[in-house]
């Protein structure tokens, strides 16, 4: 069996992948794809739009982050990552629907790339694009606090919205503005204390990088 995941290190969206497979136990080859830099044809033979991340099972070719994790979750051995009743498994797509359409870009693209990949590159941080992202993100973090069930965010068990939705908090709590903000919603902060600890989530940390890139380093896909 070859899996391959082809996708960019720092990459939220890359690593959400990168969780479902290690929560699958799947061992892997990663293929780094700048995707800032031209797309090489080889590439966009996979990814036509060449973004990332994409993943290569026994030449059966998928991109989408949503599809891949849930292919992963269906086509592989090991915990199910997906929940069985109807209403649970809704509530779990409501989840990664949330964060994708009103937290990616608040919680990542306005708060960390500024207060955390500026700073750290010496450019200059837009405070007010702070302000912004910190308030649209009161309000997912609001809804994502309501909605949680459980020690995990759809119940007893871990689902596909925790990676999803860890993804992003990881990068949102390294400013500490994202931090403090995660704080007040004391369900999600006892979730994230529990799941940030995991070997998927620890072995999957990207770290920082130490090239001067901005905030695209954590590119949607």
């Amino acid at each position: 069996m070859s899996v391959v995941l082809h996708g960019y290190h720092y990459s939220v969206y890359n690593r959400i992948a990168r969780l479902a497979l290690a929560e699958k136990g799947l061992a892997y080859k990663r293929v780094e794809v700048n995707p800032f830099a031209e797309p090489l044809p080889e590439y966009l033979a996979l990814h036509p739009f060449g973004r990332v991340p994409t993943l290569v099972h026994d030449g059966f070719v998928l991109y989408e982050t949503g599809a891949i994790i849930r292919y992963v979750d269906r086509s592989f051995a090991g915990p199910a990552l997906q929940p069985n009743s109807p209403r649970a498994l809704a509530r779990m797509d409501q989840l990664i629907g949330i964060i994708d359409s009103y937290g990616y870009w608040p919680m990542v693209r306005q708060v960390f790339s500024n207060r955390v990949f500026r700073a750290a590159a010496g450019r200059p941080v837009d405070e007010t694009e702070i302000t912004l992202g910190l308030s649209g993100s009161a309000k997912v973090l609001a809804a994502l606090e309501t909605l949680a069930s459980g020690p995990f965010l759809v119940g007893p068990d871990l689902s596909l919205a925790d990676l999803h939705v860890g993804a992003m908090v990881a990068y949102f709590t390294l400013a500490p503005e994202g931090a403090a903000a995660l704080a007040e919603y004391p369900r999600l902060a006892a979730w994230w204390a529990r799941v940030s600890q995991r070997a998927s989530f620890v072995a999957s940390d990207p770290g920082l990088p130490p090239s001067d890139r901005g905030p695209d380093h954590v590119t949607h896909a």
